[in-house]
Formats: C-alpha cells, structure tokens, sequence
C-alpha cells in the first residue's frame, strides 16, 4: 500500500518532510541507473524518493544553504544559478528533482 504524505500548510512542511527530502537527496544521489527507485522513511513509513519531491513542489520553506549546495553539485546546471542561498524553496529544488526521478524511471 502506498503511503500517502500529509499536506502542507499554508505551504509550509512538517519538520519530518524536510527531513524525508534530504534523505530523498542522499537517495538519489546514490541511485544506480537500472535499479527500482529508492524508498526512504518518511513519518516512519517507507516511501518512494519521487512522492517525497512531489509533495514537497508546492513547499515555500526556504531550502537551508548546506541542502541547496548538495542540490546545485548534484544538477551541476548552469542555468540553476538562479538557486541563490537563503532565497531558494524546497518547491524549486523539488520541482527540478521530481523532473529527474521521473526521467530515469521512465529510461
């Protein structure tokens, strides 16, 4: 059964979905092409790195600077240079890694 993520309030996240996200980020960064998707623990649920982005799309909590730096190496993007500390979103960062969750499942 899939776990269903609690929604934001008034945009913002509970503290464990900031959580959940970093170690989305860690996940993914780890992720081997050719393998399932990795599950990370969210509210001490199992859940799919993908669902954890997801719901964090419309999260307008300000991304901290030492998880925006690990998201700006990971994309290594120039056209992210838009990404600027203490300015960035979870929604932004979110956005952008759901993107590329989707594009590898699909390959």
């Amino acid at each position: 059964m899939r776990h269903v993520l609690p929604p934001l309030h008034e945009g913002h996240a509970p503290v464990f979905l900031h959580y959940a996200f970093e170690d989305a980020l860690n996940a993914y960064e780890a992720w081997q092409q050719g393998t399932p998707e990795p599950i990370v623990e969210c509210d001490g649920k199992p859940t799919a790195i993908s669902a954890v982005f997801g719901r964090m799309r419309t999260c307008t909590d300000i991304l901290p600077v030492r998880v925006l730096d690990e998201v700006q190496a990971l994309l290594d993007d120039p056209s992210l240079e838009r990404f600027t500390a203490n300015q960035t979103t979870y929604a932004e960062a979110a956005l952008v890694l759901r993107a590329l969750c989707v594009e590898r499942l699909k390959g």
